[in-house]
């Protein structure tokens, strides 16, 4: 049965046209019905007597009577359609359900009888002459059963059971998602199985499509994974130039950002922003939805904002929003929502920090939107909290001079409180921040109802929520929150242990935005430091891993850099963390969370560089999969922030699929034997590799204490206290030198520099002295022996190999020793890249020289460089003849042709501009003809066979203010790209007087070689000799400026 009962047309015909056919199938047609041609295929053959065999006859009688009463109940139903007489559509039900019986299970003609039988009932149903749906669907899905995928009949059979489906829903049968769904999904099979051309298509399909869609739209947003894969289906149903196309990518968005809120995963997320977009390009200017999905599309990238803290999420909501509230004029219907939505974002950026102009208006707009929402309005218990969240906010940046507006904050949070039911999915974030105003009040009150509420209402936020909730952080940090603000004033240590177990439970919570968590733990580091608790380093270790997993999120080295940044009470979290160990006298824990938390940004790109021989001896296949991933990620990473927004989501996107599978390799290798520390952070053990050829001088600077740890070859750290040393000094001190030293630079080369030499004789008193008694005495340094310094903070933008006492012996038979007339001084950014180049030596290759100089750069890159031509002539000279020399200059020297340069060589001189770029360090540059070669390309550079560079170009060792731990720099790009020995300036060069630096040091570097072999790890020593070489033509500032970083 093709439709229900009517009439599709009539054809006659004689037995002996029929029989010409012969053997073969072939088409009846009929005149065109709704513009489609229906038509039959039939197939004619001849019966002879019947033979002896009694079950043969009895088969064809049984087969002659199915087919009698086949088309009996066929002709009876017709009749029924014709008349609505309940006995014809009895006889009719009759005679199918006689034909079914004669169809047991295995008979050809059964999954017909079901369809027929079923068919009669359902045109019953339709017209409530019976109430056997269960029964009837029943006999659909028995039918579907026997014409599976390939039969002529399948989709007959699957339109058959939608049909129903539809019928069931229209006649007012309760209509469930479940139904729903799979309604939908016979939807999608069945357009796949009929065209728009064909007859089957015309009759139903558009009908049954168009109702199942409605359907959906009509239920509520469901989070759950049945419920986003219905949208899916209903989004499948409803293509481009659907009617219907934009509401279902809605309803898809609003269901994967709910579970994104239920369940904290930013897959959701990102899917429902991509979604969006694509909704607001369809949507053009005069479109009369689009300020709802301009909002929509806004919401969900604020959403995203508090889970990851881009910077530029909150640009784009703020002007999303804009855009919306101007196509929302006074009188619009959605204008108080608009005005709702755009002052959250103004808070969020008042709380990056932003200007007091931003939550003015922020609460500006929300008395505006609480205007539009009387008593009465379903939404006014949002505004309400909103506004309350905002006088909080605006509250606890000011605190007395509006502190009006704390009361007003808890009076509108009481309010909205009472307007939601128990069961409202956000009553567990008013709970909450009405105690957090209430926190705030007992703090300026001390009234203890205030405080007792306040926990109590956390409680009960935290009740209402599943386990693995996102919100069950806040709620936990809102709960702490309500204990510290008792301990201050009741002072019961049980209050402080129980705001420190909230703490931890907050920071901990798995589904939560690292943004969210690494406040939640940055706070918990400031409290456990006021109070002296003793979970103050672990506090420390939360911050640091979380900060390891917030900054790997992102895809490119920018953005990990502004991650970091954004925080700013971390800038200084490593050394505050190694201070606080070396305070609980843990030596080797203090080295190992100051290699933690300092050069972060090169220890996360060179774990996609980590050198595989071990484990590719152990396992080939798991070392080639971890190599081949690593590669991916580290091409997908990129260098740039897309300006294209969709373009920067999907390649975010991609990124974290490739970070997800790079992980898991991660954890398999972990698994081996020899292999559980696998790309974790380093022991102490571990990073005592560093002193391998000497020590290495760690010096902290903390606005908690300032110190240094010693690291020697073997056994435990030795610490040297600075108690005379605070971090203000250091700040000072670090501001002195550049005012000396550029003061220096407009000196006559013979005028004294009577101001350096006193600020470089304080750090021999202050630091350096202390530290040479205990390399000379505890740890019996040989004279002349090499140690390396690593400054952190402050420390970083002070000279100090150059610490000199300056003073007459007390015999008066000379000067006293300076630092580098005790030991070779070098530099390192972090113990593990002192290692990593080291490792890296077992790269031996033949030595070849490049000197790349570039005295008159491009437009913009600075004025010309006179003694760059001669300095280059210099180098030619005083490399050994038998070393591969080439020189790029002139037009020559450009980014590209430096780039290959530095590529193919293993030594390079490089003579040039420099330029350290103190807003955005991966730019820093040197000049080129063309344009600059920045940090970033040299980064990008992978040159594991590279040896020595010498960097005759200013500031090319000297990091950013924002944060000077990350070390980064010119001087650090370039070890990391490979070159395992690097000479680097810490400020402006005087290329007039370089030259007799460079000329000093190539002169000791290449005297003495055994079989012409250049020796990178020399070059301290050489540099050292030459400082010593030319006191007296080079000036003071010009000596000291250059440092060695390496092995």
């Amino acid at each position: 049965m093709v439709g229900f009962g009517e009439v599709v047309g009539k054809l006659e015909t004689s037995w002996n046209e029929l029989l010409d056919h012969g053997d073969a199938p072939f088409d009846l047609s009929f005149p065109p019905i709704a513009d489609i041609c229906p038509s039959l295929m039939m197939k004619v053959a001849f019966g002879g007597t019947f033979g002896h065999d009694d079950g043969e006859l009895f088969d064809s009688i049984i087969e002659y009577d199915i087919a009698r009463r086949t088309d009996g109940g066929h002709a009876r139903f017709a009749d029924y359609v014709a008349s609505k007489s309940v006995s014809h559509l009895n006889d009719a039900v009759a005679d199918f359900q006689l034909v079914l019986d004669q169809c047991p299970v295995g008979h050809p003609d059964r999954a017909a009888a079901l369809a027929n039988l079923a068919c009669a009932r359902l045109g019953g149903y339709s017209l409530k002459d019976f109430q056997d749906i269960d029964f009837i669907t029943s006999l659909f899905r028995n039918a579907l059963a026997l014409r599976p995928q390939g039969h002529p009949d399948h989709p007959l059979s699957l339109c058959n059971l939608v049909f129903a489906s539809l019928i069931w829903h229209c006649h007012g049968t309760e209509c469930t998602a479940v139904n729903i769904q799979e309604s939908a999904q016979l939807c999608c099979k069945l357009l796949a199985l009929c065209p728009e051309a064909t007859y089957l298509h015309s009759i139903s399909i558009d009908a049954v499509v168009n109702h199942v869609i409605h359907e959906c739209n009509n239920l509520p947003i469901d989070a759950s994974d049945e419920g986003i894969q219905l949208r899916r289906i209903v989004a499948e149903l409803c293509p481009l130039g659907h009617q219907y196309h934009l509401i279902a990518l809605d309803e898809l968005s609003w269901a994967l950002r709910a579970r994104f809120t239920q369940r904290g995963s930013i897959d959701d997320l990102d899917e429902s922003i991509q979604l969006l977009r694509n909704i607001v390009s369809l949507c053009p200017e005069g479109c009369h939805d689009r300020d709802t999905y301009l909002h929509n599309l806004a919401f969900s990238i604020a959403h995203r904002f508090s889970h990851q803290g881009k910077s530029h999420d909150l640009d784009e909501v703020i002007s999303l929003y804009e855009e919306a509230l101007r196509l929302c004029p006074v009188g619009h219907e959605s204008r108080d929502t608009s005005l709702d939505n755009l002052g959250g974002a103004f808070v969020d950026r008042f709380n990056q920090p932003g200007d007091i102009d931003d939550i003015n208006r922020a609460i500006s707009l929300y008395r505006e939107a609480l205007a539009l929402r009387p008593p009465g309005h379903p939404s006014r218990d949002i505004t309400l909290n909103n506004l309350a969240r905002a006088l909080k906010t605006r509250y606890d940046k000011l605190h007395h001079d509006v502190s009006e507006d704390l009361n007003e904050a808890v009076d509108l949070y009481r309010e909205s409180l009472r307007l939601t039911q128990h069961d409202h999915p956000e009553r567990h974030v008013y709970l909450r921040n009405l105690s957090s105003a209430l926190c705030s009040r007992f703090t300026q009150t001390q009234k203890n109802e205030d405080v007792e509420e306040a926990i109590g209402l956390c409680r009960e936020s935290l009740a209402a929520l599943p386990p693995l909730h996102p919100d069950r952080s806040t709620s936990y940090a809102r709960l702490q929150e309500a204990y510290l603000s008792r301990y201050q004033v009741q002072h019961d240590p049980d209050d402080l242990s129980l705001a420190v177990e909230n703490f931890r439970l907050a920071s901990r919570h798995p589904t939560q935005g690292f943004p969210s968590r690494i406040n939640t733990a940055l706070l918990w580091v400031h409290e456990a430091e006021k109070y002296h608790h003793e979970s103050a380093l672990e506090a420390y270790h939360m911050c640091l891993d979380l900060f390891d997993h917030h900054v790997m999120t992102r895809s490119s080295v920018i953005s990990r850099r502004e991650a970091a940044a954004a925080f700013l009470e971390a800038r200084t979290l490593p050394v505050d963390a190694t201070s606080c160990s070396i305070r609980r006298d843990n030596l080797l824990r203090a080295v190992e969370l100051e290699e933690h938390g300092r050069g972060q940004q090169w220890s996360l790109t060179a774990r996609l560089r980590i050198p595989l021989e071990d484990l590719e001896s152990m396992n080939p296949d798991l070392a080639h999969k971890f190599s081949e991933l690593s590669k991916r990620l580290s091409d997908a990473q990129g260098s740039a922030v897309s300006t294209d927004r969709a373009a920067a989501d999907e390649a975010a996107i991609q990124y974290r699929r490739l970070m997800t599978q790079w992980e898991a390799v991660v954890t398999e290798i972990r698994n081996l034997q020899s292999f559980s520390r696998f790309l974790l952070p380093p022991s102490y053990e571990d990073l005592q590799a560093a002193a391998r050829h000497g020590p290495v001088v760690i010096l902290i600077a903390s606005k908690y204490s300032c110190h240094a740890l010693i690291v020697p070859t073997s056994g435990q750290p030795h610490h040297v206290p600075f108690p005379s040393l605070a971090l203000a000094d250091l700040e000072m001190l670090k501001t002195n030198f550049a005012k000396a030293i550029r003061h220096a630079s407009g000196m006559g080369a013979k005028e004294p520099r009577t101001v350096l030499r006193e600020l470089l004789q304080k750090i021999w008193n202050v630091v350096m002295l202390p530290i040479v008694k205990v390399l000379q005495h505890d740890l019996k340094l040989p004279y002349r022996s090499r140690i390396w310094l690593c400054p952190t903070a402050a420390f970083t933008s002070i000279p100090l190999h150059a610490a000199n006492p300056f003073r007459w012996k007390p015999d008066g038979r000379g000067l006293e020793p300076c630092l580098e007339d005790l030991y070779i001084c070098s530099y390192t950014p972090t113990l593990s890249a002192l290692i990593r180049s080291r490792q890296m030596m077992k790269n031996h290759t033949t030595p070849s020289f490049v000197a790349i100089g570039q005295s008159e750069p491009g437009s913009g890159q600075g004025e010309a460089l006179l003694a760059v031509d001669s300095e280059l002539a210099l180098v030619r000279k005083l490399v050994p003849v038998t070393v591969n020399l080439t020189t790029l200059s002139g037009d020559a020297a450009t980014r590209t042709g430096a780039l290959d340069a530095l590529q193919r060589n293993t030594w390079v001189h490089l003579a040039c501009h420099g330029k350290q770029d103190r807003d955005q360090p991966y730019n820093s540059r040197f000049a080129m003809r063309d344009e600059p070669l920045t940090l970033l390309d040299i980064m990008e550079n992978d040159a594991p066979q590279a040896e020595f560079a010498f960097l005759s170009a200013c500031h090319t060792a000297v990091g950013d203010e924002k944060t000077p731990d990350e070390v980064i720099h010119l001087a650090a790009g370039l070890q990391f790209s490979g070159f395992k020995s690097v000479i680097g300036t810490l400020w402006v060069v005087d290329d007039a007087v370089a030259k007799h630096v460079v000329e000093a040091f190539y002169e000791d570097m290449f005297k003495d070689l055994e079989e012409d072999v250049m020796d990178c790890t020399k070059a301290a020593s050489a540099l050292n000799h030459a400082t010593h070489a030319v006191k007296k033509v080079v000036p003071l500032e010009q000596r000291i400026v250059f440092i060695h970083i390496g092995v």
